[in-house]
Formats: C-alpha cells, sequence, structure tokens
C-alpha cells in the first residue's frame, strides 16, 4: 500500500542543532530580531495531541511531541496512520518527537521474559512511520517494558538493555531518526532512574543513533545536578522540562533551571526544550515566556 510522505515537515539529521526541517526553520528565522533568548536553542515545545497544535501554536509552541499510541499507531494497519498523516499536514506545528513509545504488555526490554524480536518489529513500524512524519526523536521511557524484575541480576538487564539499543540504533539509523533514552523517577520505574546510568548504558551501547533525553524533572525528583548534567552531555540529544513540584508547567512554583540551562549552552547544546508536564492552558505561555527569559539569563 502507498504512504504518504510529508517531505516539506522534514527534520535534517544533525541533531546537534540543525533539527528542524525547512517549514519550521522558517518560522523560527521570522522571529523578531531583538529577541534573543532562544539564540541558542532551536525551538520551544510541548507535550500535547495533535488536536491541540493550534492552541498550543497560539501559545508559543513550535513544535509537538505527540505520542507513538495515539499518532504513530504501530499496532495499526497503515490505512489508519495514513488518516493521522493527513491531519499532520493540514497542522500549523510539525511533530519533532514521539513519547510512550513501548505499550504493549507483552513486550518486555530485559528479565526472563525479554523479547527482543517483537521488540524490533514494534520499533521498524515506529520508526518508519515517524520519518514519514518528518520528525526525529522516540523518547524511550516505558518504564512498564523495562521494568526489572525482583531476582534479577542487575548485570545482566545491562547486558540485555545495551544489546537492544544497539540493533534499535541501526534501525534508527535506517529510518534516519533518533532514539532517546528516558531517565525515569523511581517511583515510575526501578531501571536507569539517575541520568549518569543512562549516559553510561549507552555509551555501552554506542550508536550515534541511541542517545539520552535529558529530562529536568526526572533529573530534579532523583537528586541529579547540573554536574551530573555535565558528565553525560557527550551523549544528550534532546531535553525536556517540568517543575520539580507536582511536574508544573515551568514558573508555576518558581524552578530555577538557569544551571542546567548554564550547562546546556556552555556545553553546546543547541536543540530543542519540549514541556512535558502538568498545567491548565492558561499556564502553556507564561511557561514558555519563563523559559525563555531564564534561557536568556545563562
Amino acid at each position: 500500500m502507498a504512504t504518504l510522505s510529508i517531505t516539506r515537515r522534514q527534520f535534517l539529521r544533525n541533531t546537534g542543532g540543525a533539527i528542524l526541517g525547512a517549514s519550521l526553520a522558517g518560522k523560527l528565522a521570522a522571529q523578531p530580531a531583538e529577541a534573543p533568548p532562544k539564540k541558542w536553542l532551536s525551538a520551544l515545545g510541548i507535550a500535547a495531541s495533535l488536536e491541540k497544535a493550534g492552541t498550543m501554536k497560539a501559545a508559543g509552541a513550535e513544535f509537538l511531541t505527540e505520542s507513538v499510541g495515539n499518532f504513530l499507531v504501530p499496532d495499526q494497519p497503515d490505512a489508519v496512520f495514513e488518516k493521522n498523516l493527513a491531519l499532520l499536514a493540514a497542522s500549523p506545528l510539525p511533530i519533532l518527537a514521539c513519547n510512550g513509545f513501548i505499550r504493549p504488555s507483552n513486550l518486555r526490554c530485559i528479565g526472563p521474559d525479554a523479547n527482543h524480536d517483537l521488540l524490533l518489529a514494534w520499533s521498524e513500524t515506529t520508526f518508519r512511520r515517524l520519518k514519514q512524519a518528518g520528525g526525529k526523536f522516540i523518547v524511550f521511557g516505558s518504564s512498564g517494558a523495562r521494568r526489572l524484575p525482583d531476582g534479577w541480576p542487575e548485570k545482566t538487564a545491562d547486558e540485555q538493555f545495551v544489546s537492544l539499543l544497539k540493533a534499535m540504533g541501526k534501525l534508527a539509523e535506517k529510518h534516519e531518526i533518533t532514539v532517546v533514552v528516558e531517565q525515569l523517577r523511581a517511583t515510575e520505574c526501578n531501571f536507569i532512574n539517575r541520568i549518569q546510568r543512562g549516559a553510561t548504558l549507552i555509551r555501552a551501547a554506542g550508536h550515534p543513533n541511541v542517545r539520552l533525553l535529558a529530562d529536568l524533572y526526572h533529573m530534579a525528583t532523583m537528586g541529579d545536578t547540573p554536574a551530573d548534567l555535565q558528565a553525560a552531555m557527550d551523549v544528550v540529544a534532546h531535553v525536556e522540562i517540568a517543575e520539580k513540584e507536582t511536574r508544573s508547567y515551568p514558573g508555576v512554583h518558581g524552578d530555577d533551571f538557569r544551571p542546567f540551562f548554564k550547562v546546556l549552552r556552555e556545553s553546546g547544546y543547541s536543540g530543542a526544550i519540549s514541556i512535558e508536564g502538568k498545567g491548565e492552558p492558561a499556564q502553556v505561555a507564561p511557561a514558555f515566556a519563563e523559559i525563555i527569559k531564564q534561557a536568556a539569563e545563562v
């Protein structure tokens, strides 16, 4: 069956900074020259469904982080996905990333029930469709799929996970996308809770299409410091943000992200930042304004 391809929304392959395609890059270039706060960032976005693109754009978003299950629907035929592509073609915002990667309850990354062949088949469809949509990043959180079973040796789990990442990297490269592994707070998952833990496994995988997501919310919750972020910057390719208390949008409780922004900027990060948090629609525009303000002060 023929599939749709949204070439006008294709993102460039270089994740170091020029990650936006011509359509979004044109929007950024058209912004007032007197607004310097984002000069070291490529774009600001938010985790939201495609149906909310108009509202999010009006609030200041320049891209969306959608969900694999909602938008890429890897468990559905291509015809179903093509309907979503048609909606994206009419959207005022592109999709840069998709999260909620591995949802089926029978898929396991580690442990005695690990089934990498099924996982890679799921990944193949997911990555292919993200490329068609012009996206760049698959966020690999997936707490259920990568939970460490009781009594399973952590060393064995590490070996399983690294092996999976190596295989995923080859598929990601084939489809010109990047898998970004997300550390998760301990209350969500018991495997990869600190940023250095994730960085170590990614370095062991050794594939350029498998990188690290620096999630400032999970970092703060687990006690990771700017120094910890600095030590992981060689493998960081994408950033998400929310405040520590109630995972609120930036600006609600007054969290100071500038020490982390300083590390990002001084390390040469020029990618995107996506809000992934909880809040009311009226708090979205102030959240972007707060990120811009703090980013300008480092």
